[in-house]
């Protein structure tokens, strides 16, 4: 762990405390795996998310194709009679292929993500709601599937699966990010781009990628909330969900500048998120004000990464001055030669 982890962990700690004696309610099992359950749906958006900030990225259009590939997922197996089985690995493919899409058009077009995202979030809400007539897609009266249930909406001696799939997506995602030569990579081209391609590496490939995984894991988490919620109104479902996977990232330390950031710290900025939501449900605050609780973890997320860089510049440029003066004096006493023309 990072210092920033390390702070992080520790707020969580802090605040959790404050919660349970405020209101001793928030430690009952129900509400833990409850709150567990959201930290998985919504730390596998983060993690997506966090491969694309940082290459200095955003990805806007989440929220909407959780709502499109949810809309697809149920129409695939309780409407036209697919098996999970292939109707599962089908949207995963779509989102990577979405993904895809993307990282083309950013990186051999060269459109800023903003505007490309930004398109995708109305082009892909709007396409759900056609698909559907603005309708609802959800599960008929008794349809059940047992085993894609239990691995999507299960639990497993009380914890659930949701929760259980991201530890081991986070796993695997902190291997590929911190202990691979493709994390380097992302890395040093979300520190400077340009410097990248000239050093040899493929930066368009590997931004490409980043989208790629991205539109995959935001695939798999539309998967988990449409067995979550079995029953999805496109018009809202999703709605503000990369807003939410933004503010987890940030809060984890992942700089919107690009080139910084963990995976553990999006975990926990996921956590920390949850875990403010679940207060301000517990304290009675009217839930209109999620969003003004969100908006103000980002801000104050932005100020911190803000104020971080601000110090270690400082830092930096004091130690340079520090090297300059303790070589002056050693420069100045070396014997003169004296010149015997």
């Amino acid at each position: 762990m990072i210092k920033k982890d390390l702070g992080l962990l520790l707020l969580i700690i802090v605040v959790g405390v404050v919660v349970a004696i405020i209101n001793p309610r928030f430690l009952l099992p129900i509400n833990l795996a409850n709150t567990a359950n959201l930290i998985g749906l919504f730390g596998i958006l983060s993690m997506g998310q966090a491969f694309v900030i940082i290459t200095g990225g955003i990805e806007l259009s989440v929220g909407s194709l959780v709502a499109l590939l949810g809309v697809l997922f149920v129409d695939f197996i309780a409407v036209q009679d697919m098996p999970w089985t292939l109707a599962l690995p089908l949207i995963l493919l779509l989102g990577a292929v979405i993904g895809a899409v993307h990282g083309w058009l950013i990186t051999r077009l060269n459109l800023q993500p903003f505007v490309v995202t930004l398109c995708g979030l109305l082009i892909y809400r709007g396409a759900a709601r056609f698909y559907t007539a603005d309708g609802t897609a959800g599960f008929a009266f008794g349809q059940n599937f047992p085993e894609l249930e239990l691995l999507t909406a299960g639990r497993f001696y009380g914890i659930p699966s949701t929760f259980i799939a991201m530890v081991v997506i986070a796993v695997a995602m902190w291997l590929v990010l911190h202990r691979s030569v493709f994390g380097r990579y992302l890395y040093a081209i979300g520190k400077n781009e340009e410097a990248a391609r000239y050093s040899g590496i493929r930066t368009d490939r590997l931004i490409m990628t980043a989208y790629v995984i991205c539109g995959l894991l935001t695939a798999l988490s539309a998967i988990y909330f449409a067995m979550y919620t079995r029953s999805i109104s496109p018009a809202s479902h999703g709605q503000f969900y990369e807003l939410y996977a933004i503010a987890a990232a940030v809060l984890g330390g992942f700089s919107l500048r690009g080139g910084e950031g963990s995976i553990v710290g999006a975990v926990l900025g996921t956590v920390l998120l949850q875990e403010l939501q679940n207060l301000v449900n517990l304290l009675g605050i009217p839930s209109s004000l999620n969003f003004a609780v969100m908006g103000g973890v980002i801000l104050i997320g932005v100020l911190i990464d803000q104020q971080w860089h601000s110090i270690r510049a400082k830092r930096r440029l004091a130690s340079a001055a520090r090297q300059t003066e303790s070589r002056l004096p050693n420069e100045g006493s070396l014997p003169v030669v004296a010149n015997r023309d």
